[in-house]
């Protein structure tokens, strides 16, 4: 059977998770997220920001967040400013633009958004009322690209949003591994305290499903809630999310978690690099995009599973290869002597 490198969700959960589930199945609980795991889980959210006056809610998914988000944020005419890699724009079927609003892009080099980029942007839509209004900036950390953003770079784009009446959402799908990146200054008190609205992923880092949106804010608190009952994300059993943060955050297994994958990452990253291998751009999370020959590719997904993204020339392309939480090291040590053993040949 092939190993795949293709996402980081291709496991099932932690067994810490698997077990406090069942442990705590038969348990008789409040229901839609008032039960007391998921209000223990908020609480360790909050004390680890260090803003207890941040809002909490826990659903299911990523392309849920981000909807759920952006149409409880904007009015009618508004619309949201994200790089052209960002996930809103690239891999949710228009689930933004199905809530009524336009998703402005902006092309970058490393899947990252400066104040610089985002000017001409405000410049060009000034023909009001003729012309949809920006009023929200979108960015991802860790970015679709692998690549983090560092304190610098959030603290001036979060003045640059005060400055211009603009929300900052970061979309935390994988922000485990953005804060544990070795070459990231960031902590989770610095992205609650300079964004509007984000979100902590589970899927992608342990949990079987979920999401936890933090709503930093006090504008955008108000009447959250009924937005995601209104898309359908307030589950009855909302247990099942909150004792799966609640796991996560007890003794940073969270960040453990991310942490482990970033360094399965880094173990085929610095391999290649010893070898003169290129990269699409330069990543320390588990998303590495190393260019290779199409003959390499062609050999190495004999064994492997992953995706192909972007072709570079007739004899070469990128690929992503992205580790878990539950990336063992026999299965990247096999990666390494397969590339090994072909590289000679090739």
């Amino acid at each position: 059977m092939k190993f795949s490198f293709k996402n980081d969700y291709s496991e099932g959960c932690h067994p810490n998770i698997l077990r406090a589930l069942s442990e705590h199945n038969e348990d008789q609980q409040a229901g839609y997220g008032e039960d007391q795991y998921s209000m223990q889980a908020k609480e360790l959210i909050r004390a680890r920001m260090n803003s207890h006056t941040s809002d909490i809610y826990f659903i299911s998914g990523g392309t849920q967040a981000n909807l759920i988000v952006i149409s409880s944020v904007l009015r009618p005419y508004q619309c949201a400013i994200s790089a052209a890699t960002g996930h809103i724009l690239n891999n949710e079927t228009g689930a933004i633009e199905a809530t009524g609003h336009k998703v402005l892009s902006i092309e970058t080099s490393d899947g990252k958004l400066k104040p610089s980029d985002i000017a001409p942007v405000l410049e060009s839509h000034r023909n009001v009322p003729h012309q949809v209004m920006p009023k929200l900036v979108y960015i991802s950390n860790s970015t679709e690209l692998g690549t983090v953003y560092d304190r610098g770079e959030l603290e001036a784009l979060s003045a640059f949003c005060t400055l211009h009446d603009l929300y900052l959402f970061m979309d935390g799908a994988r922000l485990g591994h953005g804060l544990t990146a070795e070459t990231s200054d960031l902590t989770l008190e610095d992205v609650a305290r300079l964004t509007d609205v984000f979100y902590m992923g589970g899927t992608k880092n342990g949990a079987l499903i979920g999401e936890a949106v933090i709503i930093n804010n006090p504008l955008l608190q108000q009447d959250f809630a009924f937005n995601i009952k209104q898309k359908g994300a307030l589950l009855a059993k909302g247990r099942l999310l909150g004792i799966q943060f609640l796991e996560l955050m007890k003794e940073d297994l969270y960040f453990d978690l991310a942490r482990h994958a970033n360094g399965q990452a880094m173990k085929i990253k610095n391999f290649l690099k010893e070898r003169g291998v290129q990269f699409l751009s330069d990543t320390y999370t588990n998303q590495i995009f190393p260019v290779l020959s199409n003959t390499l590719i062609e050999r190495l997904s004999e064994s492997f599973e992953f995706y192909i993204w972007k072709k570079i020339d007739d004899q070469s392309s990128a690929i992503r290869l992205i580790t878990s939480w539950n990336t063992g090291d026999e299965s990247v040590s096999r990666f390494i002597q397969v590339i090994e053993q072909a590289m000679p040949e090739i």
